[in-house]
């Protein structure tokens, strides 16, 4: 379920609230070969199946990077902030890759607000823990610490 914002103050308001999860999403080959084409990474284990099968995971994995870079859209589907003039993505603080995901499993996300805080030209800095879940595995994909900067 979407939480929907409107403004600093709620925005502000957010500190501390779990934001919950997001719906499952399937990776498949296709994304993470249009994943390796457009970072110019095409080691084996991402996108030669035939090879990754006797590899260390069994099959292709998705790049940590795509994985990590799931977290703005499957973030969506959890906040929508309305009432601001401009969003930014002001970087990570931390970020790890626990365990791989193999092509064709799904992942979600679940977030926390872990605190708002006003900064210069009229906005607000966020920070979410963020983690990318795999379904059936009791092991995340993906742990980070993300930022977020809104101006009104």
């Amino acid at each position: 379920m979407t939480t929907t914002v409107n403004g600093l103050d709620e925005i502000t308001a957010l500190a501390g609230k779990d934001l919950g999860r997001s719906g499952w999403l399937e990776i498949t080959q296709q994304r993470v070969n249009a994943f390796a084409d457009a970072t110019g990474d095409h080691q084996w284990i991402h996108v030669d199946a035939e090879k990754a099968k006797d590899g260390p995971f069994g099959g292709t994995i998705a790049h940590g990077y795509l994985t990590l870079s799931l977290v703005i859209p499957l973030f969506n589907e959890l906040l929508d902030i309305q009432g601001v003039k401009m969003s930014v993505n002001y970087g990570l603080e931390k970020v790890r890759f626990p365990s791989p995901v193999r092509v064709g499993a799904k992942v979600r996300l679940a977030a926390t607000v872990e605190s708002v805080s006003e900064v210069a030209g009229n906005g607000v800095q966020m920070l979410l823990d963020v983690t990318v879940e795999v379904e059936g595995s009791d092991k995340p994909a993906c742990v980070a610490r993300t930022v977020y900067r809104h101006y009104a």
